[in-house]
C-alpha cells in the first residue's frame, strides 16, 4: 500500500484494526479493505489534530445484541427490499451505504438499555468527539463513511449547561434533640420548590411534612453500631454524620452534580455556592470546602480537611467512588475525633486533596462574629456556621432575625454581599470601610488598605486560654486610641432604584458611648445614617478577585454621607 508522505507537523494515528497509519493525508484509492465498512467516529484534520477512530460495523452489532437489542436485519425497513451484503467487497454502493444507515440508526436508537462505557456510540463520548466537526472536515476525509458520521454529528447534549441550584443535593446533619430550634436556620435558605436536599436525624422527630413548613424531607440515618468508635472525647454520632454523603447518594436521586453537606446550624448562601461549583468540572473528583478560623483545630485534625460545619461540596463521581469504599475505610480510622476528619482520611485514602474555597466559613470563633463579617476576604460568602455559639450579627435582634435582615440584600445582589470597599474622605481625614449589605465604619484618621483588609479581633479563639497567634488568619487589635475607635452603621434597609439600575442601601449609626477625643478634626458623631449606591454585579466573581472601590459623593442631606460603590475605574486605587 502506498501513502503520501505524511506532514511532519501531523501526527500518525494507528488504526486499531490494523497497523496501517489513517488520516486525511491517505489516498482514497488506497484506503485498506476490511470485511466490515468502518464508521469513523473521528477524524485527523490538518488544522485541528483531530484524531481519527475506525469503528467495526460488526463490533457495533455484537456490543449492541450485549445489550438485549434485536439483531440489525430485523430493523431494515421491509419496503426497501434490502438485505445486507456477505461483505464489504460486494453488492452495489448505494446498497452497502443504505445498509450502513439504517444499520447505524438502529445502533443509535436502541443505546438506552446500555450503559458500556467503551461503546463508541455512547452520546456522551460520540458528542464529545464530534461536537467540533463541521462539513469542511469531514469532506477532507474523502470517504463515503464519513456521510454517515454527518448524520450523528448533532447529538443533544444534556450536560451542557452551566451548574444550577437543582444540579446540588444538600445533605444536611441534625439531631433530634437540637431539632426544634434548628431547623429555624433552616427554613431561613431552604426553597423546597427549587432545590433539593434531605435532612438526617438520628432518630423520628414530630415533624410529619416538613415539606409543608419550608425544610427538606426527612430521613434517618443507617445503623451505626456495628463501626468501632474509640475517641473518648468525642460521640460516636461522628461515624453517622460521616456516612450522610454516601446515604444520600444511595437514595438515587437523578441529574446529580454536586453533594454539598452542612450541619443544620449552617446557613447557605445558595446563589454564591453555586457560582462557586460553575468554576468546576463536575465530571472530575472535587472535594470543595475550607478550613478552621482556629490555628490549633487545624493542627489537631488537618490543615487539608474541610470543616463539616462550614459546609463542603463533593462532585457525583468522587461520592460513587467514596461510597463503595467508606465503611472500609471508617473502620480503619476509630480513634478519630469528628465526622469531618473520618471524611477527610477517606479522600486521602482516594487521593484527592482539598480544594479550598475561603466562602465556606466554619466560625470556630466565640463572641462577636463583626471583625469578620466587615472584612471579609474577596471571595463569594457561601456558608456561615456556629450561629448558636456567636452573638447575633445585628444588634437588638434575635439570631434568626438578624439572619433574615442580611438575607434582604441578599436577595437584591447576592454577589456583592459582605464584599469590603475601602476609602477616604480626603476634606475630613476618616477612613470609610463598607462590608455592603452589612455594616459601614468610620474612622478618624488615617488608615492603610493592608491594615483595614484585616479582621479587628471583636471574637475570641476557640481555644479561650489562646491569644491572636492561635488563629489562621491575620488579625489586628481593636485600638485603644479613644479617637480611633470605629463608628459602626449598620445596614437597615436596601432598595432598588430602577431609574438608576442600582441598590440604594441605608445604614444606620450603632449609638454606643463614645469615649472623648482630643484631636481637633471633624466627628463621626454627628451623622446620623450612610447611604450607598451600588449597581448589582452579577458577573463579579467570573472576572479576577479584585475588591470594589468605593467613592464618598457631596450630600445635600443633612447628617448622611452618601457614598458610590463599583468596580474601580482605570488607574483607580484606594488612597489618601
Amino acid at each position: 500500500m502506498q501513502v503520501t508522505q505524511p506532514n511532519p507537523t501531523q501526527p500518525k494515528i494507528e488504526s486499531p484494526l490494523s497497523s496501517t497509519p489513517v488520516g486525511p493525508n491517505i489516498r482514497r484509492s488506497d484506503t485498506p479493505k476490511h470485511s466490515t465498512p468502518l464508521i469513523f467516529t473521528r477524524y485527523t484534520d490538518l488544522n485541528t489534530q483531530t484524531q481519527i477512530t475506525p469503528i467495526s460495523l460488526s463490533s457495533m452489532l455484537q456490543n449492541n445484541q450485549k445489550c438485549g437489542a434485536p439483531q440489525g436485519p430485523q430493523f431494515l425497513d421491509p419496503a426497501l427490499n434490502l438485505e445486507p451484503p456477505l461483505n464489504s467487497s460486494s453488492g452495489s454502493s448505494s446498497a452497502s451505504l443504505t445498509y450502513i444507515v439504517y444499520t447505524l440508526k438502529l445502533v443509535s436508537t436502541s443505546r438506552a438499555a446500555c450503559s458500556d462505557e467503551n461503546d463508541p456510540f455512547n452520546p456522551v463520548r460520540l458528542s464529545s468527539s464530534t461536537s467540533t466537526a463541521t462539513a469542511t472536515n469531514i469532506t477532507a476525509v474523502q470517504d463515503r463513511t464519513a456521510e454517515v458520521l454527518q448524520l450523528t454529528t448533532h447529538q443533544p447534549i444534556n450536560e451542557n449547561h452551566p451548574t444550577e441550584i437543582n444540579d446540588i443535593v444538600f445533605g444536611i446533619a441534625a439531631s433530634a434533640k437540637l431539632w426544634k430550634q434548628r431547623k429555624n436556620y433552616i427554613k431561613l435558605w431552604y426553597k423546597p420548590n427549587s432545590m433539593r436536599g434531605i435532612v438526617w436525624l438520628d432518630r423520628q422527630v414530630e415533624d410529619r411534612n416538613p415539606e409543608g413548613l419550608g425544610l427538606p424531607p426527612i430521613k434517618i440515618s443507617g445503623d451505626t453500631s456495628g463501626f468501632a468508635y474509640t475517641n473518648k472525647q468525642g460521640h460516636r454520632s461522628a461515624i453517622r454524620i460521616s456516612r450522610i454523603v454516601s446515604e444520600t447518594l444511595r437514595l438515587g436521586l437523578k441529574d446529580v452534580r454536586w453533594f454539598v453537606m452542612g450541619d443544620d446550624d449552617t446557613v447557605f448562601i445558595t446563589d454564591n455556592l453555586v457560582r462557586v461549583l460553575r468554576k468546576y468540572d463536575h465530571t472530575q473528583y472535587y472535594y470543595i470546602g475550607s478550613l478552621s478560623e482556629s490555628h490549633l483545630q487545624n493542627i489537631f485534625f488537618s490543615y487539608g480537611m474541610a470543616y463539616g460545619g462550614g459546609g463542603f461540596a463533593i462532585s457525583y463521581p468522587l461520592a460513587k467512588a467514596l461510597s463503595k469504599m467508606q465503611d472500609r475505610c471508617i473502620q480503619r480510622y476509630p480513634g478519630l475525633y469528628g465526622s469531618d476528619d473520618r471524611m477527610q482520611a477517606c479522600m486521602a485514602e482516594l487521593g484527592v486533596p482539598l480544594t479550598k474555597e475561603l466562602g465556606f466559613h466554619q466560625y470556630d470563633v466565640y463572641g462577636n462574629l463583626f471583625g469578620l463579617l466587615a472584612a471579609h476576604p474577596v471571595a463569594p460568602l457561601v456558608t456561615m456556621h456556629h450561629l448558636d455559639v456567636v452573638e447575633p450579627i445585628f444588634p437588638n435582634a434575635t439570631r434568626v432575625q438578624a439572619l433574615q435582615r442580611l438575607l434582604v440584600p441578599v436577595k437584591l445582589d447576592s454577589a456583592g454581599i459582605m464584599q469590603q470597599s475601602i476609602c477616604y474622605d480626603k476634606s475630613k481625614s476618616w477612613t470609610i470601610s463598607v462590608s455592603w449589605g452589612f455594616a459601614v465604619q468610620i474612622f478618624r484618621g488615617v488608615f492603610s488598605p493592608r491594615e483595614m483588609e484585616m479582621p479587628s479581633r471583636t471574637f475570641l479563639n476557640w481555644y479561650k486560654r489562646a491569644d491572636y497567634t492561635a488563629y489562621a488568619f491575620n488579625t489586628r487589635p481593636v485600638s485603644r486610641n479613644p479617637c480611633q475607635k470605629p463608628f459602626v452603621f449598620y445596614m437597615s434597609k436596601v432598595r432598588v432604584n430602577a431609574t438608576m439600575n442600582s441598590t440604594i442601601s441605608e445604614y444606620v449609626q450603632h449609638r454606643v458611648p463614645h469615649p472623648h477625643c482630643k484631636w481637633k478634626m471633624a466627628d463621626p458623631a454627628d451623622l446620623d445614617k450612610v447611604e450607598v449606591h451600588k449597581k448589582p454585579d452579577l458577573h463579579l466573581w467570573e472576572r479576577s478577585p479584585r475588591r470594589n472601590c468605593c467613592r464618598v459623593v457631596q450630600s445635600k442631606k443633612r447628617g448622611t454621607m452618601v457614598i458610590d460603590v463599583g468596580l474601580c475605574k482605570e488607574g483607580e486605587i484606594s488612597e489618601i
